[in-house]
């Protein structure tokens, strides 16, 4: 069976495959690639490719299929594709947000996570990404996905309701893509020895 047919056998194999190099390539420091930190970086990829998808691809996509009165229209992104998609991006948001606390926790220096999210000496870079993933998380499921759900027909919703949950998701994303940049550069830059 080829594992490459499915999701998760793809998933395993990346993960096998990345087993077998660390081993092959004789890495002798498995600290340094703290099982946290790998479910973090993979979660995080999902979760900011997803928020970029949605709002250079999908959103760009549904407004001109929306807009083709000759054409299919955006019924099969929003019935097959937006779900499925919404669902990666909301559990990779909390998975990457998790996985960033215990990354936190289990850094070499004392205070973990309380150091970074009150910005004690020497947090503040990291700590400033942590505040910036947390408000993604929080706009992705308090504003992004109790909106979509009402766009995309899953809970009942009128033509009013759903205009104004088109707006609220928009800005919601569009502020997440916003923050995604400076949260990148803190926390691929504390990695590399930013401070301020």
């Amino acid at each position: 069976m080829n594992p490459l047919k499915s999701v998760t056998g793809t998933i395993a194999s990346g993960f096998i495959l990345a087993i077998i190099i660390f081993v092959a390539t004789g890495a002798s420091n498995p600290g340094a690639l703290a099982m946290e930190v790998w479910f973090h970086v993979i979660a995080g990829v999902i979760w900011i490719g997803l928020l970029y998808y949605f709002n250079f691809v999908q959103v760009p996509g549904v407004g001109a299929a929306l807009a083709d009165s000759d054409g299919p229209g955006p019924a099969a992104i929003n019935k097959y594709v937006a779900p499925r998609a919404l669902l990666w991006f909301r559990w990779a948001a909390v998975v990457t947000w998790l996985t960033g606390i215990g990354a936190l926790q289990n850094l070499p220096t004392p205070g973990g996570a309380m150091a970074a999210f009150t910005l004690a000496e020497g947090f503040e870079v990291i700590g400033l990404g942590a505040w910036l993933g947390t408000i993604m998380l929080f706009n992705v499921w308090v504003f992004i996905w109790p909106n979509q759900k009402k766009i995309l027909g899953i809970v009942d919703a009128t033509a009013e309701q759903i205009a104004g949950a088109k707006v609220v998701a928009l800005m919601a994303s569009r502020t997440n893509t916003v923050l995604s940049i400076p949260m990148l550069m803190t926390m691929v830059g504390y990695g590399h020895g930013l401070t301020f």
